[in-house]
C-alpha cells in the first residue's frame, strides 16, 4: 500500500495530464456510487464511494470544519483522504492526500466542462473565493482560455486575495481585486465561484448574455452561490446528478419551481460524449460542480500511473 503525500501529488500533475485523464474517463462507462454527509454548517463528515467499471474503486472521506479558517494561524477547512482500490486484486492500492487531489480535480472538473460551456473568446474571468480551490481555478481557466485578458478577484475579506493578486500581476496578468461584486458579474464572461456561502452572491439580473457561470462551493442543501433567477433562463449542466441535485444551487430553484429537471441538459459524461453539442454566443450556461468520487478516483489513478512511469 502506498501513501502519497501532497508534495508528491503536486510534483506529478499538470493541467494537460489531469484534463486528458478526466476526459478519457468520461468517454467510458458511468460510475456506480453513493455517499453520505453527517453534520451541519459548523462541522460535517462527508464520505463518497465509487466503483468505476473496469478501472477499480475508491473512497473519499473528508472532515469539514469551517471554524478552522478563523484559527491563528488559519487551518484548512477540509481534511481528507482518497483510498484507491485495485481493479484486479480488490485490495487497497494507495491512500492519497485528499486536499491536494481536490486542489487539482475540482478546478479540472470545471475546466473540462468549460471547454464546451464557455465562449472561446471569453476575455474577462471573475473568481469568487480566496481558498486553495479558488486560486487553482484561476490557473485552470487561464490554461483552457488563453484569450482571457483580465482576471477579477472577489472575496468577502478582500485582504485574503493580496497574495494571489501579487502573484498574478508579477506574471504580467491584468488582475484586479474588486469590491462591487454585482458590477464585476455584469462585466465577466466567466463567473467561477468557490465559496462556502449559504446565501446567493451571484444574481441573475447582473448576468449578461453569453456568460458562463461555474458554481463549485455549495455541497449542502442550504448552500447557494447563485440565486434562482441566474438559473431560470440558463442552459444547466452538472458533473454528477445525484450530488448536484442535493446541493442548494440546484435543489432550491427546483423546489421553488424556477427550473425543472428537464432544464438540466446533461452531466459531464454527456458533455464529453456529445459530439454534436453546440453553444450559441448568447447562451447563458451554468455548471454545477458538486464533485463525485469517480473524479477523485480518476485523478488519483492518474497520479499512480505517473508514479509508475516516472
Amino acid at each position: 500500500m502506498h501513501f502519497i503525500s501532497a508534495q508528491s501529488i503536486n510534483s506529478l500533475l499538470d493541467w494537460d495530464g489531469v484534463l486528458d485523464a478526466l476526459h478519457a474517463a468520461h468517454l467510458g462507462p458511468r460510475p456506480i456510487g453513493d455517499g453520505f454527509f453527517l453534520g451541519d454548517a459548523e462541522y460535517g463528515l462527508l464520505g463518497r464511494g465509487v466503483v468505476l467499471p473496469g478501472s477499480g474503486a475508491g473512497l473519499k472521506i473528508a472532515s469539514i470544519c469551517v471554524a478552522n479558517s478563523q484559527a491563528t494561524p488559519p487551518r484548512p477547512i477540509e481534511d481528507a483522504a482518497i483510498v484507491v482500490i485495485d481493479e484486479e486484486t480488490k485490495s487497497i492500492n494507495a491512500i492519497l492526500d485528499g486536499p491536494e487531489i481536490s486542489r487539482w480535480k475540482t478546478p479540472a472538473d470545471s475546466a473540462l466542462a468549460a471547454r464546451r460551456l464557455s465562449r472561446e473568446d471569453s476575455s474577462v474571468l471573475l473568481v469568487l473565493g480566496a481558498g486553495p480551490i479558488a486560486k487553482m481555478l484561476v490557473e485552470a481557466y487561464l490554461h483552457i482560455r488563453p484569450c482571457i485578458r483580465e482576471v477579477l478577484l472577489w472575496n468577502r475579506t478582500s485582504e485574503k486575495l493580496n497574495e494571489t493578486h501579487a502573484l498574478l500581476t508579477s506574471r504580467g496578468i491584468n488582475a484586479q481585486i474588486v469590491q462591487d461584486l454585482d458590477s464585476a458579474v455584469s462585466s465577466a464572461d466567466i463567473v467561477a465561484s468557490a465559496t462556502s456561502s449559504s446565501t446567493p452572491l451571484i444574481f441573475g439580473e447582473f448576468v449578461k448574455p453569453g456568460t458562463h457561470i461555474d458554481l463549485l462551493g455549495g455541497y449542502r442543501p442550504d448552500m447557494q452561490e447563485a440565486d434562482a433567477s441566474a438559473l431560470a433562463n440558463a442552459r444547466i449542466f452538472v458533473d454528477d446528478r445525484s450530488n448536484a441535485e442535493a446541493s442548494g444551487d440546484i435543489l432550491i430553484p427546483l423546489e421553488a419551481g424556477v427550473i425543472s429537471q428537464e432544464q438540466i441538459e446533461g452531466d459531464l459524461y454527456d458533455l464529453c460524449q456529445d459530439a454534436d453539442f453546440v453553444r450559441h454566443p448568447e447562451d447563458i450556461t451554468v455548471y454545477k460542480n458538486a464533485g463525485g468520487a469517480h473524479i477523485d478516483l480518476v485523478v488519483s489513478q492518474h497520479v499512480l500511473d505517473r508514479l509508475e512511469t516516472k
